[in-house]
């Protein structure tokens, strides 16, 4: 019964946003955070206090996602209102007018090399808005960008799903780069064939087939690198992997090496004045060099947007302890006497550093009057609202689904899982690596979250820890695709209303996909 009351909460929010004419997800995740509030009290007995603490957390972790996401609009809509989102289109129609090429060198390389310095679903929230400028349907562009936006997960951020997902285990280096290896690899497999699946959502079999070679070209380009950087290094994969794999295909793509022929003639229009294209690209060049600048912790600016140093500390009474460290990291502690914490890292997120930041100095660039800038933040404030509500109700969700040790509902799914699959676990671990991101919305959380467990059954059951261990870290990416948090994202950042559970409708399908893929090369790697 534990187990039937763990799963019913999630079949309910899944029933809710993909039935016909379902549940928008600004009330059905805070429907489901209720009916999970409702089973802890009711049926697992947990203490109201500390499940009011989680929702008090949840408020203040409601920041980082949503933060992004106004960061994210502010910078689209800046692009639109300067018109140098007019002049991007126009420039690279003129490096080639194939919907393919420009779909794999925005939404895959140029994505690929952005997941590779920052994470946090910023991937989707700056390339989405470009290809939906080039013309294509918003919809179908969520459903691209969520997809392609899997195989350099596990390498976000500067591998932080990896270094970081992982840390609580206690493992040598020498078994996170073993764990690195793997991951990578399978990721190459699965490469081979997602952008595949993520490009059917806009453009037909036969137009896939014609620019075929263009398209694993460009697949290669990035996952070639990717893989052979992993053989020595966890953190720079996805990153390196991306620039090359950028450069590579805007070469390619300018001089028609495997594109259809019949696009290749197509007629182009006046080239984009060089400095022209600069000026409208200054804003998205800016925001990459901040990012990897402050992403690279070999250059010492990550550490100090991370100084955990005291500036600040005082009580909040009841509520709890509030600290303020000189990097302004907030971190609210102690909540109403427990355990429960949350923290916002005010400089760290990329949301003021380098979204809001890059907006305010580009803003005399373009010579926007008053008005303008008026409509920039009048426009993104009221396109916040219903993400911010969704977003704390599937945190609440989330924290809710986590209290109660290791008999919380989280770990309870994922021990049945478990124990139903017996000696066949290899071929369903990446399965529960993506349950952790659909709950959490992140591959490092479902690292942290279900690591300790995919350890334990791995040595209980003589299966190879490192290969376990990959297998989570591959499931916790592709698990992006049906992430809420990045579904209500990109939804949010392109103006989609009510398309959650649909898009969750098409995504699962490329996912189950993507696990197959993972199973075949766990049985390949374990022999």
């Amino acid at each position: 019964m534990s187990l039937f009351f763990s799963i019913a909460p999630i079949v309910l929010l899944i029933w809710m946003m993909t039935k016909r004419n379902g549940v928008p997800s600004y009330l059905a995740l805070p429907l489901t955070a209720a009916a999970v509030y409702a089973v802890q009290l009711l049926w697992f007995d947990s203490l109201p206090r500390l499940l009011h603490a989680n929702i008090i957390t949840a408020l203040v972790s409601v920041f980082t996602p949503i933060t992004i996401i106004a960061g994210a609009i502010l910078l689209n809509k800046l692009m639109q209102i300067s018109g140098a989102e007019n002049v991007v289109r126009r420039w690279l129609e003129n490096i080639s007018p194939n919907p393919v090429a420009q779909l794999m060198i925005i939404g895959w390389a140029f994505a690929f090399m952005i997941e590779g310095a920052s994470g946090f679903g910023t991937p989707a929230a700056i390339a989405a808005p470009i290809l939906v400028g080039l013309g294509f349907n918003p919809l179908r562009v969520a459903l691209l960008t969520l997809v392609m936006n899997s195989v350099p997960v596990s390498f976000g951020a500067v591998g932080t799903p990896t270094w970081f997902g992982f840390a609580n285990l206690g493992l040598p280096d020498a078994s996170l780069l073993e764990i690195g290896r793997q991951t990578a690899l399978i990721h190459f497999v699965a490469g081979f064939i997602i952008p595949l699946l993520a490009l059917r959502f806009i453009v037909s079999w036969q137009d896939i087939r014609r620019n075929l070679a263009f398209i694993l070209l460009s697949v290669l380009s990035c996952t070639a690198p990717y893989l052979l950087l992993a053989q020595v290094n966890y953190e720079f994969p996805a990153l390196v992997g991306g620039a090359i794999g950028l450069t590579l295909s805007v070469l390619l793509a300018r001089a028609r090496i495997g594109l259809a022929r019949g696009e290749n003639g197509a007629a182009r229009g006046q080239p984009v004045p060089l400095l022209q294209v600069v000026k409208a690209m200054t804003p998205t060049l800016l925001l990459i060099a901040i990012l990897i600048v402050t992403r690279i912790h070999q250059l010492g600016i990550k550490a100090l947007l991370n100084s955990t140093a005291p500036l600040w500390q005082g009580k909040l009474g009841w509520l709890g302890e509030l600290r303020v460290s000189d990097a302004l990291i907030v971190e609210l502690q102690q909540v109403l006497g427990t355990s429960a914490a949350a923290s916002y890292k005010t400089l760290y997120v990329p949301a003021l550093i380098p979204f809001l930041l890059v907006v305010l100095l580009c803003i005399p660039l373009f010579r926007l009057n008053r008005g303008q800038v008026k409509q920039l933040f009048s426009e993104t404030g009221g396109r916040i609202g219903k993400p911010f509500v969704a977003l704390f109700g599937a945190l609440v969700m989330v924290n809710l689904m986590m209290q109660g040790g290791d008999s919380a509902p989280v770990i309870l799914i994922g021990k049945a899982l478990a124990a139903l699959t017996g000696e066949s676990w290899l071929l369903f671990s990446s399965f529960l690596g993506a349950l952790g991101s659909f709950f959490s919305g992140s591959n490092t959380v479902s690292n942290l979250t279900f690591g300790g467990i995919q350890q334990s059954i791995a040595l209980s059951g003589g299966l190879n820890v490192n290969l376990t261990l990959a297998l989570q870290s591959v499931g916790g990416a592709m698990g992006n695709m049906v992430c809420l948090n990045n579904i209500i994202a990109v939804c949010s950042i392109l103006g989609i209303g009510n398309a959650e559970g649909k898009i969750i409708r098409k995504t699962v399908l490329p996912m189950l996909a993507y696990g197959g893929i993972a199973a075949v090369m766990a049985q390949i790697l374990a022999f």
